[in-house]
């Protein structure tokens, strides 16, 4: 019969990035979404990913080699036989809000990690690889989790745009970092499994509600970001190359000649990203820029006037 090693497709002694890289890179071959009209797929997902909860927990994997520990991490009696113990932990699809979520085992266990990487997170139902049903489910009068832990995010207009990890201090007096999902807003929740209250079935889940703050000159419209960009007479006249603020830093862009206060400028690239990982873009609205007291200008366009102005809104009618 395999081992936990053997089911990874390594050997025993492998480091903890070794285990961690086999997992990663079996995962995604094998992750039920990937695989619906597979089941034994989906078996063999539930396999790999007990074989990780275990191996990648020190304490556990040292007792796993000394052969105190089955293969499900129950501790072996003195005959070669036990009960279920308390070093089961493993990998548990539960029932949260919004499709399957998973339960962290034990300190070495990173799913969130390691899914987050591979899958992303999902909106709404938080940090949760896909929405298949589980392998068993929490029947069989398994104890109740903890409770649930809510917490509001508010996260930088930039940040949110670009993407930026923001860090998160827990009830517990824990930090972590948490990535921000494709297609975020004010109101996106990400799940934190098992980082909620403690309970006789272990942890509940840290549930995070999004605020995107608003910001002094950036405006969002779907996935652009609209900015007003002031530019100067002389600017528009004869054409000019400024600079322009965006979510990434700011970057140069080319004014044409002629340009009218209204016009519209874009910028690939420099908007939210959507959920299918592409950006939308940055949208820049030029605006004339004219002096309130400027006795040289004044004279200028006296002059100006004098020689037959046209009138600008003759399209009008008036």
């Amino acid at each position: 019969m395999a081992d936990l090693y053997s089911k990874l497709g390594i050997k025993r002694g492998a480091d903890e990035a070794e285990i961690k890289k086999a997992y990663r890179k079996l995962a995604k071959e094998l992750h039920p979404d990937r695989n619906q009209d597979n089941p034994k797929a989906t078996e063999r997902f539930a396999e790999v990913t007990a074989a990780y909860d275990l191996l990648s927990d020190r304490d556990k994997r040292a007792q796993y080699d000394r052969g105190e520990l089955d293969d499900q991490g129950n501790p072996r009696g003195p005959f070669g036989f036990g009960g279920r113990g308390g070093g089961g932990g493993g990998f548990h699809p539960g029932a949260g809000p919004g499709g399957a979520n998973f339960e962290f085992g034990g300190e070495g266990a990173d799913f969130g990690d390691i899914f987050e990487g591979i899958f992303g997170r999902s909106r709404g139902g938080g940090a949760r690889p896909g929405g298949f049903g589980g392998f068993g489910g929490q029947g069989g009068g398994r104890a109740p989790k903890g409770s649930d832990v809510a917490y509001r995010l508010a996260v930088p207009f930039e940040d949110a745009a670009a993407m930026k990890p923001q860090r998160v201090t827990l009830s517990s007096g824990k930090t972590v970092d948490v990535k921000l999902p494709n297609g975020v807003e004010s109101g996106t929740q990400m799940r934190l499994g098992g980082q909620g209250d403690e309970g006789p079935g272990g942890r509940g889940d840290a549930i995070i509600t999004i605020d995107v703050r608003p910001h002094r000159f950036f405006k969002r419209d779907e996935d652009d970001v609209r900015l007003d960009l002031p530019v100067g007479l002389d600017e528009a006249v004869n054409g000019a190359r400024v600079k322009v603020p965006t979510v990434d830093g700011a970057v140069m862009l080319t004014i044409p000649a002629g340009t009218t206060s209204g016009k519209t400028l874009r910028l690939k690239g420099k908007g939210f990203h959507r959920k299918d990982g592409t950006r939308g873009d940055q949208l820049v609205m030029v605006m004339i820029d004219v002096p309130a007291d400027d006795a040289e200008l004044k004279a200028f366009v006296e002059k100006w006037q004098s020689v037959g102005a046209r009138n600008p809104r003759a399209n009008l009618g008036v």
